[in-house]
């Protein structure tokens, strides 16, 4: 009877040993499984690529002091593949150059390779174009006088246009050397609405122009004017400019007025230009304590006209006691 109970226990106990270790296999296989397939989903989203066009500045390896380039583009476009992240810095800092390397290369035309530099070795690239035409010439500077342009044909019937008067007298040129030789005339265009009938001021923007008319390729300074043209009515006349001096407060204070302008234009009507055989000019003295000069502007109210051209005059103003 002891003998049967020994036997009985034993076999309770051994198989509560098997019992424990196929636990323990089940449970090291199923973590074993959850870490492989966690490891392989990480290395997916770390190795996962994507690709990206956008476009950079173009930039040139040249000696400007020497040569003027032309042709090229401004911007290139860059079609980048890779891991994901890396893709999407790149593109949002662009912290890379894409150049075109023209530092041994002479006066001419020449095709161009655009190079990179900066981006990460394991992005893939690829620029369009992979090439660019440009045009070396000789760098030239100079300086021309500058006119003011515009249609005639937008001023009103029964209205004349004066003397257009820019702020600029000259402007400097610089481009390649053959293209500065095409040029005929640089001139500011100033916009004049259809039927004008009162004077303009605005800034225009100055052109180089060849002989047809054409704008030419070059670099200038300043790149706009300020320009004034003054309309009035056709009537006018040329008078003689009478110069007071007005704000002195002393009967013991006198000056001397004088101006290289003798003459000027009067516009209006026939009865408003019979009257008048001089143009006043009254000139402001109240701040000269020595010698000053100054630039007035001609009153249409004080002469009872329309307008005049020039519209100001530069005035000398000296203290005599």
């Amino acid at each position: 009877m002891k003998q049967w109970l020994f036997k009985n226990w034993a076999y309770r106990l051994l198989s509560l040993f098997f019992a424990i270790l196929l636990f323990m296999y089940v449970g090291s296989t199923r973590t074993s499984t959850t870490n492989s397939q966690s490891g392989s989903n990480n290395s997916t989203s770390l190795t996962s690529n994507r690709s990206q066009t956008f476009s950079v500045p173009l930039s040139l390896t040249v000696n400007s002091n020497k040569y003027f380039v032309t042709g090229y583009p401004q911007k290139v476009k860059v079609h980048l593949a890779g891991p994901s992240a890396l893709v999407t810095t790149t593109a949002n800092t662009q912290n890379f150059k894409a150049y075109a390397d023209l530092s041994k290369l002479g006066v001419g035309r020449h095709t161009v390779r655009i190079q990179q530099e900066g981006l990460n070795n394991d992005l893939r690239y690829r620029f369009e174009p992979a090439t660019i035409k440009v045009d070396i010439q000789p760098r030239e500077t100079v300086t021309y006088p500058l006119k003011v342009k515009y249609s005639q044909r937008n001023i009103a019937s029964g209205y004349q246009a004066g003397d257009a008067n820019a702020d600029v007298k000259n402007v400097k040129i610089t481009g390649a050397s053959d293209q500065i030789n095409r040029i005929k005339s640089v001139v500011a265009q100033l916009n004049v609405p259809q039927n004008a009938k009162s004077s303009i001021s605005s800034q225009a923007i100055i052109e180089a122009l060849d002989a047809k008319q054409n704008t030419v390729n070059v670099v200038i300074t300043p790149a706009t004017a300020d320009v004034t043209l003054p309309i009035t009515p056709g009537n006018s006349k040329e008078l003689p400019i009478k110069l007071e001096p007005k704000g002195i407060t002393d009967d013991n204070e006198s000056f001397t007025l004088t101006s290289d302008t003798k003459r000027v234009r009067v516009f209006g009507t026939k009865s408003e230009l019979d009257k008048l055989s001089s143009v006043k000019v009254e000139v402001d003295t109240s701040d000269v304590t020595k010698t000053k000069t100054k630039s007035v502007m001609l009153d249409s109210k004080l002469n009872s006209v329309k307008g005049f051209d020039p519209e100001k005059i530069v005035v000398k103003i000296t203290r005599n006691n």
